[in-house]
């Protein structure tokens, strides 16, 4: 049976920007390895080099989400979250117009004279 897909995020819980950590997470390996192989491969392209391509790498990674994601759609919701905040803050500007809205009228129903007369009608029967 293959195991569950995880995608690659950088930790939170990481020592150097968390690349080490998420990337043994991902493969489900133990951290000390990757870092290990992380350790090996910057000695052996250069110090500075590889450095430097850690650091791109744990810039470009996302970072994992605070609370884990348990279906496709919030996996989608925290990737355009976390691709482009103005697309996120567009996304959540419209939820909550729509929740005002459906406010407004529930707070309308009920306070109507209509919805009074037919309160105390039912509460007759």
């Amino acid at each position: 049976m293959k195991p569950p897909s995880l995608p690659l995020y950088r930790s939170r819980n990481g020592w150097l920007l968390g690349v080490c950590q998420g990337m043994a997470d991902w493969r489900q390996v133990p951290v000390l390895w990757v870092r290990l192989a992380v350790f090996i491969t910057i000695m052996l392209t250069g110090f500075w080099l590889g450095l430097a391509i850690y650091v791109i790498v744990g810039l470009l990674l996302k970072p994992a989400p605070v609370l884990p994601t348990s279906n496709d759609e919030e996996q989608e919701f925290y990737a355009s979250i976390s691709t482009s905040r103005r697309q996120a803050l567009g996304r959540l500007q419209r939820t909550f117009e729509q929740l005002d809205r459906r406010t407004r009228r529930l707070e309308h129903a009920v306070t109507s004279s209509e919805y009074d007369w037919q309160r105390r009608l039912n509460s007759g029967k």
